[in-house]
């Protein structure tokens, strides 16, 4: 679509996010090739009554960027805009991928502090959703941001920090795109390092014993318990001196694609189609991985690649009741007739900062269950839904749940500052939908 296709728009098919389990049939599609595009499109849809989304690459399991109205693809609004070594930034277009990102940051020799473990995601997609990865004193991706530009509802372009429109600032940093389209993100970054990974099998007991131990004794520690099994793979990245010594290519061939993506792949077809071959293939997968360990800068260490298509639920807990619920969680799989093939995964994070950030004021653990795709996934994450739910958990907003905006008034102390920023930028929820009307209200 060229610049006439972004200023009139086009005759929209039908949208699917990555995962399947959401479509849209939006009125029209724009592309726009500049700000100033977007800006138009966003003032002629609140002038034709039609609503408006922004859309990346589809990786939120939510409806959070669904429309019937106008749907905006940010492809055209990608790469570094400026790098300002002093201050330790870089400002980056909203529609860039992460993977983009990463490598022209490490062509400069410079790196974001923390990251999440796949990259296919736009910068404002992953940061308005809260994507985060796992670490001890390192937060999400949108705690590293110093500067945002946003389109509001009417067609303006608003820039924020913490200096300049600071209440939009602490709230428009996971926005999950209620109170306009972003356009730009300054990150903070420092000069490239090297991180140590070691990955080593341990047993459910062990790694939730001394998962406190665990946490404080490295920069980013996570686990994967294989449910149906008392296994678990934990993953340490650690600062490092380097030089660099990554898996050698059998190595990361066997444990990254074969046995992460390929020989996954073909297991989880066999569990969808035949049930109760589940808990044995668990117990074979479980003890597949074995431990090693490498150096090589962030990105590479921090990010794999994900193939295998999932349906994913995750919800931050106060991290002192991660345990416990990890350990109630188990417990109703064991005793219920599920079947899952899916590791269950759990991170941390430190508080922050952000109104809606799944981290907003307090120290946080995250439990994330999956279901292969086309895998009936609601029994399982109902179950687990109520177990996270009982510990006072705030779901990813962009991962299967099934709260509302009652609930979330109770959870998030500054749920109200939020909604309030929403009614003076967005009176008439030109960037509203049915999702944002659930979890926010009307």
């Amino acid at each position: 679509m060229g610049t006439a296709t972004a200023r009139n728009g086009s005759t929209a098919t039908a949208w699917r996010n990555w995962a399947g389990n959401v479509t849209a049939t939006p009125t029209r599609v724009v592309t726009p090739a500049t700000v100033g595009e977007l800006q138009e499109a966003v003032r002629r849809a609140a002038e034709d009554g039609l609503r408006v989304k922004a859309v990346g690459t589809g990786h939120s399991f939510t409806a959070a960027a669904a429309t019937d109205g106008v749907l905006v693809r940010p492809q055209a609004l990608t790469g570094i805009r400026s790098v300002d070594r002093a201050a330790g930034t870089v400002t980056v277009a909203a529609g860039t991928a992460l993977k983009d990102l990463n490598r022209a940051l490490a062509a400069e020799g410079l790196s974001l502090t923390n990251m999440g473990d796949i990259m296919e995601q736009t910068v404002s997609g992953a940061t308005s959703t809260g994507t985060h990865g796992t670490g001890r004193d390192s937060a999400s991706i949108a705690a590293q941001i110093r500067a945002l530009e946003l389109v509001t509802a009417d067609g303006e372009l608003l820039t924020c920090s913490e200096k300049e429109n600071p209440e939009v600032f602490a709230a428009a940093r996971v926005g999950i795109g209620a109170l306009g389209i972003v356009t730009a993100i300054t990150f903070a970054v420092e000069p490239l390092f090297f991180l140590t990974a070691r990955e080593e099998p341990m047993g459910f007991d062990r790694v939730t014993a001394e998962f406190e131990e665990h946490f404080a004794e490295n920069e980013h520690f996570e686990f994967y318990w294989f449910p149906h099994t008392g296994n678990c793979n934990t993953k340490r990245n650690n600062r490092s001196q380097g030089p660099a010594a990554p898996p050698g290519p059998v190595s990361a061939w066997v444990e990254d694609e074969l046995l992460s993506n390929g020989l996954f792949q073909a297991v989880n077809t066999l569990g969808r189609a035949v049930p109760a071959t589940i808990p044995s293939i668990a117990r074979v997968a479980s003890r597949a991985l074995s431990a090693r360990t490498y150096t090589d800068i962030p990105y590479k260490v921090f990010t794999s690649p994900r193939r295998v298509r999932f349906v994913e639920m995750e919800y931050a807990l106060p991290r002192e009741a991660v345990v416990e619920a990890l350990r109630e969680l188990r417990a109703m799989v064991d005793r219920s007739g599920l079947r899952i093939s899916f590791p269950v995964e759990v991170r941390t994070a430190p508080a922050d900062d952000i109104a809606l950030s799944t981290a907003s004021g307090r120290d946080t653990a995250y439990i994330a269950v999956h279901m292969y795709k086309g895998t009936p996934y609601q029994a399982y994450f109902t179950a687990a839904e109520h177990i996270f739910t009982a510990h006072g958990g705030r779901p990813h907003w962009g991962k299967v749940h099934t709260r509302d905006a009652e609930y979330f008034s109770r959870i998030y102390p500054r749920f109200g500052e939020f909604t309030a920023l929403r009614d003076r930028l967005d009176p008439d929820r030109v960037f509203g939908n049915d999702y944002l009307r659930r979890v926010l209200g009307a």
